[in-house]
Formats: structure tokens, sequence, C-alpha cells
């Protein structure tokens, strides 16, 4: 079992080495991108063109302006379609996400266009209601893959993400009306039943994005351990979140311990739990979800696919702000005779 533990440790202390190199994150980025786009071919070639889906986001609002320039006698291909609606929202959401999020997201979007003009799947299965379940449970994989990996589909993930960093909330939700809307008008020009199966389709899709992907979602750890110089050290050099630190006692054991406190992200709290563990394998940890948090909260880089082995390099000059305004606000104070 020594043995074993030892083999974890080494592995587990590798990993964390390779996934400080910049370019291993950026191949598992662009590995993501790839498998993400071949899916969303696959996806809308062998379950949504057959029984007449409308995909969510931009994607179907390009397969909606292709259908009703077509009643014109005008033919928008999709996969331009797509490119011509991301590219403005990606450009306003340049600064307000990451530019190499954007850049590959983008990427994405291209790939997939580029993928629908050279794949030709065929229906995957025959009846209508396994191609509309399983189709919405691949189109959520296929985004939640590239968001994991630190990208996205493009589109209305763009907004969704600008949201999120400004505000700490998922907006999914209002994703899922917008889709709605559109496809409203969708089944008001093209029938009804198909636009409530693409409902359908598109409320499992959104369902699997929310089971896959935790970002935004934050839980707080207390963490009962003898050793917390070890643990808060560790834990600061790693990750980019306050801890706070009480003395206790043991109710059975009588003996001084300590309680850390702290509220993390659901996406890089079983790195701390392992770190932790590691440290003092002796420590007892209660994870338990955060419905809400108001104050500072550093909500890490969304491109960035390895929490736990992504440092901060703004960390610093943030301390040192922080530390210049306290001191202002100490002088002011003096100023006024408080």
């Amino acid at each position: 079992m020594a043995n074993a533990a030892d083999i974890t440790d080494r592995v587990f202390g590798r990993f964390i080495e390779l996934a400080q190199l910049t370019i291993v994150r950026r191949i598992i980025t662009t590995v993501a991108v790839v498998i993400s786009a071949l899916m969303q071919t696959f996806l809308i070639q062998a379950f949504v063109n057959p029984i007449n889906l409308l995909p969510s986001g931009f994607t179907g609002v390009a397969v909606l302006l292709d259908r009703i320039t077509s009643l014109g006698g005008i033919h928008i291909d999709v996969s331009l379609g797509m490119l011509a609606l991301n590219i403005p929202v990606a450009l306003l959401c340049l600064n307000g996400i990451s530019k190499r999020f954007v850049a590959f997201s983008m990427l994405q979007v291209a790939l997939s266009s580029i993928m629908l003009n050279i794949f030709n799947f065929g229906p995957f299965l025959g009846d209508k209601i396994m191609l509309l379940i399983f189709g919405g449970v691949i189109s959520g994989l296929s985004i939640a893959i590239v968001l994991k990996a630190g990208a996205s589909t493009g589109g209305t993930d763009f907004i969704a993400l600008w949201v999120s960093n400004r505000t700490g909330k998922t907006i999914w939700g209002l994703i899922f009306a917008f889709n709605c809307a559109v496809l409203c008008v969708f089944g008001a020009m093209f029938g009804w039943d198909n636009a409530a199966y693409s409902i359908v389709f598109q409320f499992i899709s959104t369902k699997t994005i929310d089971s896959f992907y935790h970002r935004y979602d934050r839980v707080t750890l207390q963490i009962t351990t003898r050793k917390a110089d070890e643990v808060m050290t560790a834990y600061v050099n790693h990750f980019q979140h306050g801890i706070s630190c009480a003395e206790v006692i043991g109710g059975y054991s009588r003996e001084k311990m300590y309680l850390l406190h702290t509220v993390v992200s659901t996406y890089e709290s079983q790195d701390i739990v392992r770190l932790v563990t590691h440290i003092d394998p002796d420590a007892v940890i209660n994870v338990f979800h955060t419905l809400d948090f108001v104050g500072g909260w550093w909500g890490g880089y969304v491109d960035e696919p390895l929490p736990a082995a992504v440092p901060d390099p703004d960390k610093p000059a943030r301390l040192l702000s922080k530390q210049a305004r306290r001191h202002k606000t100490s002088e002011l104070q003096q100023d006024d005779g408080r």
C-alpha cells in the first residue's frame, strides 16, 4: 500500500510539473477544439439534419437564416453563416474574456465550418426520438469538452462566459431562453412539430453542459488539520484564493487543531483536496455547496484548462495594489481625525 501511495504521489507530482508547461496546456486545448468541431459536424449531419432540428446558439441562427433565405431563392451556406455571425461577437468580447480564448474559439468555429464541407455523415439511428435524445447529449458534450479545455464553440458561449467573468454567475438559462425565441420563429415558419422537438433537443443539450461544466459553481472547504502552516503555505503557492485559519480543540481527543476555511470553484476543489491529503493524510475535509458569495473572489483564467498548474502572474501586483489602497484609506482616515 505504501508503494502504491508513493507511486500515486509521484505520478500526481509529475502531472503538475507537466501541466505547468504552457505548450502542454495549449496542446490540450487544441486537441479539445478539434474533437469538439468533429463532434459538432457529426451532430449536425447525423442527428440534426435527418429530423429537421434546429441547433442551439449561433449555429441554429445560421441554419434558420439559410432556410429563410432559401424560400426566396437565395442560399446562404450554413458554414459561412456561422463565421459571419461569430466574428462580430468575438471582436466585442475580445477584451472581456481573453484574446487566447477567443482565438481558440474561432478556430473551433472555423474547423466546424470546414468539416461540414468535407465530411458527409449519414443518420446514426433510425428512430426519431433516439436521434433527439442522443443528439442533445452529444451537442452538450461537444460544448462542455471545449469549455473545460479553455475555449468555446463561439456565439452565445462568448456572451455567457463574458457575463460569467463579470458577475461570477452562469446564464445558461438565459441562453436557453434565447434559443427558444429563435425556435418560435422557426416553428411559425416551418412547423411547430419540429420546433417542439428542437426545444427538447436543446434542453437536453443545456442540461448536459450544466452536468459536466462547473467552473463557476463554488464550494466551501472546511479543513481540520494539525499541519495548518504546511497546508496554508502549499495552498497559497498553488492557488489564488484566500484562506482563513482558526485554532480549535478536538471534541474527542481534546487536542489542539486548526480549522481552515476557504471558498473555491468546483473546478479547483478536487486538486485542493489532493494537495491537502498529500500534506496531511489525517486531515478531515468537509466540502459543501456555496449558494452565493459576496466579496473579492478571483475567478481564474477562463482560457486555462488546468487550474492547479496555473499561477496568477498578476497576484503580486494585485496584492501591492490592495496594500496601497489600504494605506491610502488609512491616511485619509487620519486626516479626518478618525
